[in-house]
């Protein structure tokens, strides 16, 4: 499905691509933090490039590669993919009449592809599902939004992971994984940083968080916190009564 010339040709393809694209940085972010996690575990690069490639599913892999590192049966490792995937049996669920009528190659690779926030953007835009009455232009319509959607999950993600694995060696033991996950709530953060507000919510939160690091048990996160809201609250209600003003 992902590569017929008429899902590129159509306008809800490229849709597709900017609703995606407005988290990409988040979903590369954590690709990148999996990435190094992978290898920071004990997996050989060539390991950690097939895990990315088949597995594909990044909760699964960082629950995975603990148990990997030590040494559980197999068993277990599956078993705890298979629980923590479990909610893609609902989404599947809800799939399947959209995707019915493509062919049993189409349809896995639509499963292959599709992961959390492609299915969100795909059941928020196309809420209810085809029927036997549906015209085929919408039926494509649908196909060529999910393709768009999927392939830019799928690229931010592997992209991002392959860079992880080629720089975790790269990266100071001492920093941990911590620095991984850094990276990744601030991929996270910047893709929310999306009005004049959030940006300002998120300049202040950060200054009042340096300004308090000295507070113990790093209460200077809960004082960025409340500083930020405070004030955006303060912001939003200025504003508000400057419009009906």
């Amino acid at each position: 499905m992902f590569f017929k010339p008429a899902y590129f040709r159509h306008p809800d393809y490229w849709a597709g691509v900017r609703d995606l694209a407005s988290v990409a940085t988040g979903i590369a972010a954590w690709g990148l933090m999996t990435g190094v996690a992978m290898v920071k575990s004990g997996m050989s690069p060539l390991e950690a490039v097939a895990m990315t490639l088949f597995v594909f599913a990044g909760s699964a892999q960082l629950a995975a590669i603990p148990l990997i590192a030590a040494g559980a049966p197999l068993w277990v490792i599956l078993a705890t993919a298979f629980c923590v995937n479990l909610r893609f049996v609902v989404f599947s669920a809800h799939l399947r009449p959209y995707v019915m009528h493509l062919s049993l190659r189409e349809r896995l690779v639509t499963g292959y592809l599709t992961a959390d926030l492609s299915y969100v953007f795909f059941a928020k835009r196309y809420p209810h599902a085809p029927t036997v009455h549906t015209p085929p232009g919408e039926l494509l319509a649908q196909q060529a939004y999910l393709a768009g959607n999927t392939g830019i999950n799928w690229v931010s993600w592997m992209g991002a992971s392959m860079v992880g694995i080629a720089l975790a060696n790269a990266i100071p033991t001492q920093w941990g994984l911590g620095f991984a996950g850094i990276l990744a709530l601030l991929g996270v953060m910047l893709s929310l940083a999306s009005s004049p507000l959030r940006i300002v919510a998120m300049a202040i939160s950060g200054a009042a968080a340096v300004v308090a690091f000295a507070l113990p048990l790093k209460l200077n996160i809960v004082v960025a916190i409340a500083v930020a809201v405070a004030l955006s609250l303060l912001i939003d209600r200025h504003r508000e009564a400057t419009q009906h003003g």
